[in-house]
């Protein structure tokens, strides 16, 4: 019995989500253990308006996950982490995967 795949146009939101350099940096760091924003906007050497901007996109594709949480003082903190995901790309999946595609195909133009 073969493990499902993400369908095409998932894989093309978590592969268009990965293919920015800084995202997958982020990625990688929340790979190593979860961290909230500010702390996370530290490590990485970005603004945190930025940083914003690229965890929404990671969340969307599903890499991530956001949850908000109250410090010893009070403040809310919003703290991400990696999902459980688990890309495995061959030529066969991604055949697999462009089956169930939905946008546009040759006939209708990018």
């Amino acid at each position: 019995m073969t493990q499902a795949g993400p369908t095409g146009d998932d894989l093309v939101e978590m592969l268009a989500a990965l293919a920015n350099p800084l995202r997958l940096r982020i990625v990688a760091q929340l790979a190593a253990e979860r961290d909230y924003v500010s702390h996370l906007a530290r490590v990485i050497g970005v603004s945190r308006p930025l940083l914003h901007m690229h965890l929404r996109r990671l969340e969307a594709a599903g890499l991530i996950t956001g949850s908000l949480e109250l410090s010893d003082d009070g403040k809310a903190m919003k703290y991400y982490e990696v999902t459980d995901f688990d890309l495995h790309l061959t030529a066969a999946a991604l055949a697999e995967a462009a089956k169930t595609l939905t946008g546009p195909g040759p006939e209708e133009g990018s």
